[in-house]
């Protein structure tokens, strides 16, 4: 099946900027595009990882695209995001916000990430969860994107299919399921007024992930696209932090066993 049949709107676009071996793919989430990512992505080259924000399918181009999308072709757009990092870095982490957190995990799964950063993500109570179930309508008129800071311009929709929101809550389900599986070291970074997905998401997940390595941060200052809000720089030192802390434990590892 095709999925999409219109342009990419301008702005929109996937993202990559080049850098040193450590890699990182940012996810963005359900409507949204890699703009909406932009920000985290440029802070993070600066430090100089290599970074990529792929544009999921039916984002970003005309809305009957994303009513033609399955969550299959999301999770496979990600992962052919990691896999082509992959072939040029050693370690790659995966950045993930809201349904892109959902993402994130099945890539957990699925793959062998080094490590994830979950944005206020998504597997268990959003906003649209009235929907589940429903034949009408066939679109859901959106709101402004919830972002605390003033003038902030998101591409997004108008409107969204019935269709996709179903994608959308069969994903979260799909993916509540496997979060026992996700053993790689995970930030999750909630915000403490959310008004999309329920801040419940981020404890969720936290206390049903199998990993030892775990760490929730909670943004005091931003909203629900907290990318693009007042905490996305605080967001940004925090990945950093933790992957220079990371990286440094593996060379430490990878030392003593050339040893052996």
């Amino acid at each position: 099946m095709i999925s999409e049949i219109y342009p990419v709107v301008s702005g929109a676009e996937s993202i990559f900027f080049s850098g040193n071996q450590t890699g990182i793919v940012l996810c963005h989430g359900f409507n949204g595009t890699p703009q909406s990512m932009e920000f985290i992505g440029e802070q993070l080259a600066e430090y100089g990882y290599t970074v990529s924000i792929p544009r999921l399918k039916g984002h970003g181009t005309h809305v009957d695209d994303l009513g033609n999308c399955t969550y299959g072709e999301w999770i496979f757009d990600l992962q052919t995001a990691y896999k082509k990092l992959k072939e040029s870095c050693d370690r790659v982490y995966v950045v993930g916000q809201s349904m892109g957190g959902a993402l994130t995990l099945q890539l957990a799964v699925n793959g062998d990430v080094d490590g994830l950063f979950l944005i206020n993500p998504a597997v268990t109570d959003v906003a649209y969860k009235e929907y589940r179930g429903e034949i009408a309508p066939s679109m859901i008129e959106e709101g402004e994107p919830d972002i605390k800071k003033p003038s902030v311009h998101e591409i997004t929709y108008d409107q969204v299919p019935l269709k996709a929101i179903h994608q959308l809550l069969d994903l979260m389900e799909n993916t509540k399921d496997k979060l026992k599986s996700v053993s790689k070291p995970t930030v999750i970074f909630k915000s403490k007024i959310d008004n999309v997905v329920s801040p419940a998401n981020s404890d969720y997940i936290f206390n049903n992930i199998s990993t030892t390595e775990k760490q929730l941060i909670e943004l005091e200052n931003s909203y629900h696209v907290a990318s693009m809000d007042y905490d996305a720089k605080y967001i940004v030192d925090n990945i950093h932090e933790k992957i220079t802390k990371l990286n440094k434990n593996q060379s430490i590892q990878e030392t003593k066993e050339s040893f052996v």
